[in-house]
């Protein structure tokens, strides 16, 4: 009878706890608040537990305590339920057996329990070892039983609590936490509660006022002196706003997640009623308000901490150093002499971070000078900007020798540059999500300064040496900073961002005194800064043409070298995963030919003579006789020699010249020249299915075709070189894949293997969500003789395969091939030809064909 009445209550439990729980998520849907709605949540397993640990025999001397996130009344949806079983003595061998009954019971009637067991020493004796015990238990909150053993234990752990040393573990702690999300709060998809800037970073001052002995909630830091009135309201709304988003996100998945996946994005946005524009997607408004939330969480952070350091350590008592009037050194702090400055003066705000740039021995502002920072923030108005001393200043901070980088992130991180900037303060915390930006626009804008910043110091020269060499001798890099800060501002707008951004800049150079070259140059870099990229990634650099249209943008050899540094730091700012020693080289190419081009070089028989005469050097050195490359040579076009260089050249040649005429595949690989990938020398007999074969080859191994050169010869072969990556980045003993490639590949050419059937393969979270609209687009070259062909389509396995079936499905010969994956969107371009390109209904076929293709 007793088991079948503990089974009839058990259930009664159970339902209680269904239906509690039922009801209050309807609750919260239909608009009660987010702190009634945990204190709901917090009173229905508190009632639920105590009437468990009464019906059950378990230590008249025990105690059950909550503790954690339970302990301190935040108990969310999907949340454990983190308890302490606190006793006076080791369990005897029969209370351990109800202890683990009743454990086993709260998981039997749908409680997720994180429990521990242990006696008051025991409790005292593992805080001491361990900082998340030590946080556990500084939250606990009796629930039942011994209540005198409980507050035994609290007076005890109060006693035994080192508050200097729980104040410099947790702040350590807080640093390996924001370390793993590489400081950044802007994550495509960022935890609510983990995240720089999150849930844990307002936990972390909670606990640190609590251990300081000032109090335990946002009011008692009122009393303290170290909150204002308006600063306690704007933390509530923000942390109520992070509440109310982890609920929403918990019961969304229907489990505990805490982070803001792509999957639950849309819902969320659609759930606070927010509707798409004609340029933004909800969930990218909705991720905005959030990053623009945890941005303020971290600036107010950071405004406490010092305060409270400085309650729990006192003042190091350094020498006091005035610096002038207006502000001073204390405990290697600048400090405000007169709290009130920069509300009446407001012109100090700059002067604080000039100072910060000019004594770098400063490891920042003290708490009283950041508070007053924060508070005089409005005074950044039109006034404000119109003032020619707040426009020297600021040109002074771009200017200065060091520290340009860290002086602007600290005045986005205080909200300064974005009220000293309109137009940037709009693209503050904007995320888009297209693929391959994996910071928000501000942070973006940031990262490209930075890395022309890199470029200038000579110890990182290794990284980039022909930007590094360039900037060097660059008069005025203030023009390049000015050009970060505006090139992509517009973002989100509606419209031609980079036209857009142009208006902004001619406006602040204007306003900010600067003459008229240094301002056309600026805005002429915000108007041209995908032009770049965009002829090195997607046309073909070894044709004269291409070149001569190109330079034709650039008014002189300056614009030149500032554009291209520009665009190094600016692809490489988009996410670490986009740049890589091939693009790089793409983008000198271009340049070199470009800055051949400006000063005066047209003779195209000189370029290729100079060409082979290289090449033949080269060959020289390998033991081959003088004209032995001859044979091979004879069947080249000119255009050959324009698209390889002659170290590239050379090594063809070295393999082919008593190749000639092999009626097998010839095939070669070897490390990149340019320090990264494999390059594949294929030589065979030309036909239709060759591309779409060495294509089905390299996707079978995980690698990506990131170049290709297609080159028929004179005696009917197909003469190709392939640049290609390892999709992986994995370690592999290079010598035998080489080894690998060169057998197997010729195998399959040469037993003429069926071609694959294209299938689809599978797309990741981020494009399932966002997925991109394909395109294509063909059109003629400037000659004629050509067509070119560009495509745009969410990057997945198998799709190049499928691209090259279509055309030869369509009969259609590839000239050249580079293929550009901009994180997880594709954008190929084609050079082509073929004689159903003269058709108009042809090529509108081809053009459905391949869109078909994409949209799978």
């Amino acid at each position: 009878m007793v088991a079948v009445a503990s089974a009839t209550r058990a259930e009664q439990w159970r339902m209680q706890l269904r239906d509690g729980r039922s009801t209050i998520k309807q609750a919260f849907l239909s608009g009660t608040s987010i702190r009634t709605i945990l204190t709901r949540n917090r009173q229905l397993v508190d009632g639920v537990l105590s009437e468990v640990w009464q019906s059950l025999d378990l230590p008249i001397s025990a105690a059950l305590v909550a503790v954690g996130g339970y302990g301190r009344n935040e108990l969310f949806p999907h949340s454990d339920v983190d308890l302490l079983i606190l006793l006076d003595h080791p369990a005897l061998p029969e209370e351990q057996v109800a202890i683990e009954q009743i454990v086993s019971l709260f998981w039997d009637i749908g409680l997720e329990v994180g429990p521990s067991v242990r006696t008051l020493d025991e409790c005292l004796e593992e805080s001491e070892r361990d900082l998340t015990i030590l946080t556990n238990l500084l939250e606990s909150r009796f629930l039942c039983g011994n209540q005198s053993l409980y507050q035994l234990f609290q007076q005890r752990f109060t006693q035994q609590l080192d508050t200097r040393a729980f104040f410099e573990g947790k702040l350590l702690e807080q640093d390996q936490r924001h370390a793993r999300f590489n400081d950044s709060a802007y994550q495509l998809e960022p935890n609510i509660k983990e995240s720089p800037g999150g849930l844990r970073d307002l936990h972390n001052l909670r606990w640190l006022t609590q251990a300081a002995g000032i109090g335990a909630n946002w009011h008692d830091l009122v009393l303290a002196g170290l909150l204002s009135s308006s600063e306690l309201r704007q933390i509530q709304t923000l942390e109520r706003f992070l509440f109310d988003l982890r609920a929403r996100l918990h019961y969304l998945a229907g489990r505990r997640e805490d982070r803001l996946l792509f999957d639950y994005q849309q819902s969320l946005a659609e759930q606070y009623q927010i509707r798409a524009t004609t340029t933004r997607r909800a969930s990218e408004i909705l991720m905005q308000r959030y990053y623009r939330s945890v941005k303020i969480v971290a600036q107010m952070r950071d405004i406490l901490l010092p305060s409270l350091r400085a309650r729990i350590f006192g003042n190091n008592q350094l020498p006091v150093i005035a610096l002038n009037p207006r502000f001073q050194i204390r405990d290697n702090l600048l400090k405000v002499i007169d709290d009130n400055l920069f509300e009446r003066q407001p012109d100090a705000i700059f002067e604080s971070f000039i100072l910060l740039q000019q004594h770098p021995e400063l490891t920042g502002m003290s708490a009283s000078t950041l508070r007053a920072l924060w508070r005089a923030r409005h005074r950044i108005n039109a006034e404000f900007r119109r003032d020619p001393v707040n426009q020297t200043q600021f040109m002074q901070i771009l200017r200065a020798p060091q520290t340009i980088t860290r002086t602007l992130r600290n005045m986005n991180h205080y909200g300064i540059l974005g009220r000293y900037i309109p137009a940037f303060g709009r693209i503050v915390g904007q995320m888009q999500h297209d693929l391959y930006h994996i910071y928000t626009v501000d942070e973006h804008i940031l990262t490209v300064l930075r890395n022309l910043r890199r470029l200038t110091i000579p110890e990182l020269a290794h990284e980039h040496p022909l930007a590094s060499r360039l900037i060097s001798g660059f008069a005025h890099p203030e023009l390049l900073y000015l050009a970060a800060l505006f090139h992509d501002i517009a973002k989100g707008r509606g419209g031609d961002h980079s036209t857009l951004g142009m208006v902004d800049a001619r406006r602040f150079c204007r306003q900010h005194g600067l003459s008229k070259s240094d301002t056309e140059l600026v805005v002429w870099l915000v108007g041209e800064h995908l032009s770049f990229s965009a002829t090195a990634q997607k046309q073909d650099l070894s044709d004269p043409d291409v070149i001569t249209r190109f330079t034709q943008r650039i008014p002189d050899e300056r614009h030149l070298i500032a554009l291209y540094l520009l665009t190094t730091c600016d692809i490489r700012g988009t996410s670490p995963s986009v740049w890589n020693a091939w693009k790089a080289k793409l983008l000198e190419d271009l340049f070199y030919a470009s800055r051949r081009r400006l000063s005066g070089e047209t003779n195209l028989h000189s370029g290729i003579d100079k060409t082979k005469t290289e090449a033949s050097r080269l060959l020289r050195l390998y033991g081959l006789s003088p004209h032995t490359e001859d044979a091979l040579w004879v069947n080249l076009a000119d255009s050959y020699f324009l698209r390889h260089e002659p170290q590239e050249i050379a090594w063809h040649s070295r393999h082919l010249w008593h190749r000639v005429s092999s009626p097998l595949a010839v095939v070669r690989a070897r490390l990149s020249p340019i320090g990264e990938g494999v390059q594949v020398l294929i030589y065979a007999p030309d036909e239709p299915t060759l591309f779409a074969q060495i294509c089905a080859f390299f996707e079978a191994i995980n690698y990506t075709i990131v170049d290709a050169r297609i080159h028929t010869t004179r005696n009917n072969y197909a003469l190709d070189s392939f640049l290609i990556l390892d999709k992986h980045q994995r370690e592999i003993a290079y010598r035998d894949f080489l080894s690998y490639i060169e057998h197997e590949l010729a195998l399959l050419l040469n037993t003429h293997a069926q071609l694959k059937t294209a299938t689809r393969g599978r797309v990741s979270r981020h494009l399932k969500h966002f997925p991109i609209n394909a395109e294509v687009s063909l059109r003629p070259d400037e000659n004629g003789k050509l067509y070119t062909l560009n495509l745009v389509a969410g990057d997945r396995p198998g799709l190049l395969f499928a691209i090259a079936q279509i055309l030869y499905q369509h009969n259609i010969s590839l000239y050249a091939a580079k293929i550009s994956t901009l994180g997880e969107r594709a954008e190929d371009t084609f050079m082509i030809q073929g004689e159903a390109l003269n058709q108009p209904h042809a090529r509108l076929q081809l053009e459905t064909d391949l869109l078909k293709v994409l949209n799978l």
